[in-house]
Order: C-alpha cells, then sequence, then structure tokens
C-alpha cells in the first residue's frame, strides 16, 4: 500500500480509494485554510510546509487516515474526543472525517504557532 512516492499526488493514488478521498478532502481543506503553503514529502508522508519549516503532515496507515498537526492536537481534546489521538496525531476513519469546521481551527493555529516560533527565532 504504502510505496515511497516524491509527490502527494503519487502518494494519495497508491492508496485504496475510501483513504485517498478522505485525504484529498482533507488536503483541500488545508489549502484553502493555508494557500501560501507548498506541498511536499516530509518522512515519507505528504506535508504541508510555510516559509520553510514544516506546518502539518497527513498519510494513512493500515488500517486508519491520520492528520499530524503536532503537539497543538492537545488543546483540541475535548473537541477530539471521538478520535483516536496522540502526541500530535489524529486517527480517523475514512467515513468519518475530522470536521471541517475543526481541522479549520487546528489549521489556523499551526500557522500562528509556526509564525510565533519564527519570529522568536528572528529576534
Amino acid at each position: 500500500m504504502k510505496s515511497i512516492s516524491k509527490t502527494v499526488d503519487g502518494y494519495l493514488g497508491a492508496l485504496d480509494e475510501d483513504k485517498r478521498i478522505a485525504l484529498e478532502k482533507l488536503r483541500k481543506i488545508i489549502k484553502g485554510v493555508a494557500p501560501g503553503a507548498e506541498e511536499c514529502i516530509s518522512y515519507q508522508m505528504p506535508a504541508f510546509r510555510m516559509e520553510g519549516r514544516v506546518l502539518l503532515w497527513f498519510g494513512a496507515g493500515a488500517n486508519h487516515c491520520a492528520f499530524y498537526p503536532g503537539g497543538i492536537v492537545e488543546q483540541y481534546k475535548s473537541e477530539l474526543k471521538d478520535y483516536k489521538t496522540s502526541k500530535g496525531t489524529i486517527q480517523f476513519q475514512p467515513d468519518k472525517p475530522i470536521p471541517t469546521l475543526l481541522v479549520k481551527k487546528i489549521v489556523k493555529a499551526r500557522i500562528a504557532e509556526n509564525k510565533n516560533r519564527f519570529s522568536k527565532k528572528r529576534a
């Protein structure tokens, strides 16, 4: 299932249809919130990079899809109670995606977090 791809389209194209569709929807939401982010492959998974730093990842496991926004997951634990979470990971089933509004909130928070970290390093 997981062949090593050099492109996001290649990664998604190698997935089962249900996972591919779920992750393409997640990808579209992320692009809408972070239109300036660049797609890339990082750690053999699709990712979005902004200002030279990876913002978040997404991918598929054997029995689930996953969204990897990092440690910020802890801030949304109550809203993610219906999903398996751990150390920056949100697992979901293709037929039970993370709600669009929640994904948007998490992506916006990650963008702000990255900008804050970047500006602190510059100072």
